[in-house]
């Protein structure tokens, strides 16, 4: 096929990672088993720093960006694929090391891809995204350390506005949990209630530096802030519970001391949602099937064209994102 399409190509300007529209066709595309026909894709944090330049994640160039997609596979030299089948890509080094959601077609290797739950539609695939598997992730993690319990102590969830905070504060609640959103924006509280949120910390009042131990309330956490806020909400996990830490939207460093964990034997749970094994992506996936209010997922969505991919990169780099934002790769 010689018929052209729209993509988002990251390319060396002057030794620097710079993004652009550009022309492909399916000649272009990589060599592997897959070929997909893409019909979403979706805005992460990660996404913004690569399209906007203001970080350096592709690190191999040229490439597609987006780190995720939803689509149909239209052609496999793979057994376990075969046209039709309707699928799920997170991650992978998709945007980093690999060719990317970008683009209304993609070849992938056959390991990278999922079966998307009968339960989502491609929209709702990518309204989850990355960023909504992670979430996912958080929550698993959390509930296999076992230290949250339905109605029992607070779990906090920072960052909650952006797109790992809303899926995480919607999953819990769903759960029976009591979720408190920590967040700098006060003009999202009636939204974050609405996903069940119901406490709010100023994001402030964990961004200074604080005491090592200060008073227990946190019987987990969702953090996707990373650096003084994580460490501060370590300082305020009760005994013996534990905070999942997925993000580093607020530095990569982590100013603390082992004294909450040598002390109340607090426990932080690295969450990694590129390589994660199948086996943790279906479950985080079936979590979400299972749990994921439709109506908050809607609430929390909306759909732009890839054409406006520019603008809502710097967006949400600044953090002027509510919620999710799901990628049109036809328009």
């Amino acid at each position: 096929m010689t018929e052209t399409f729209t993509a988002i190509v990251i390319d060396a300007v002057d030794g620097k990672p710079k993004a652009g529209f550009r022309q492909l066709s399916q000649a272009d595309l990589p060599d592997h088993d897959v070929l997909v026909e893409i019909a979403f894709s979706t805005l992460n944090y990660k996404d913004g720093l690569a399209v906007s330049g203001k970080g350096r994640i592709a690190r191999r160039m040229p490439l597609v960006a987006g780190v995720d997609l939803a689509g149909t596979v239209v052609e496999s030299r793979s057994p376990d694929w075969k046209p039709g089948d309707r699928v799920v890509v997170n991650g992978f080094g998709l945007s980093e090391t690999e060719w990317g959601g970008y683009s209304r077609f993609q070849r992938l290797k056959a390991e990278w891809l999922m079966r998307l739950p009968e339960a989502f539609s491609f929209e709702e695939a990518m309204a989850i995204g990355t960023a909504g598997y992670t979430a996912a992730l958080c929550v698993d993690a959390l509930e296999s350390w076992g230290s949250i319990k339905p109605q029992g102590p607070e779990v906090l969830v920072t960052g909650a506005a952006g797109g790992v905070g809303s899926v995480a504060v919607s999953l819990l609640s769903a759960k029976g949990y009591r979720v408190t959103a920590s967040t700098g924006r006060p003009e999202t509280h009636d939204y974050l209630a609405s996903l069940g949120a119901t406490g709010f910390v100023e994001r402030a009042s964990l961004s200074e530096k604080g005491s090592p131990l200060q008073k227990e309330r946190w019987a987990g956490a969702v953090d996707s802030v990373g650096s003084t806020t994580l460490a501060n909400v370590l300082a305020q996990t009760v005994y013996g519970g534990a905070v999942a830490a997925c993000g580093l939207a607020g530095g990569a460093d982590l100013p603390a001391t082992v004294m909450p964990h040598i002390l109340r034997g607090v426990a932080l749970l690295g969450v990694d949602s590129v390589m994660a094994p199948m086996a943790k992506r279906e479950r985080a996936w079936q979590i979400l099937a299972d749990h994921l209010d439709r109506a908050h997922l809607k609430a929390l969505t909306t759909v732009e064209p890839m054409s406006k991919l520019p603008e809502l990169a710097d967006a949400i780099v600044a953090g002027q994102i509510r919620g999710r934002v799901v990628i049109d790769v036809n328009r």
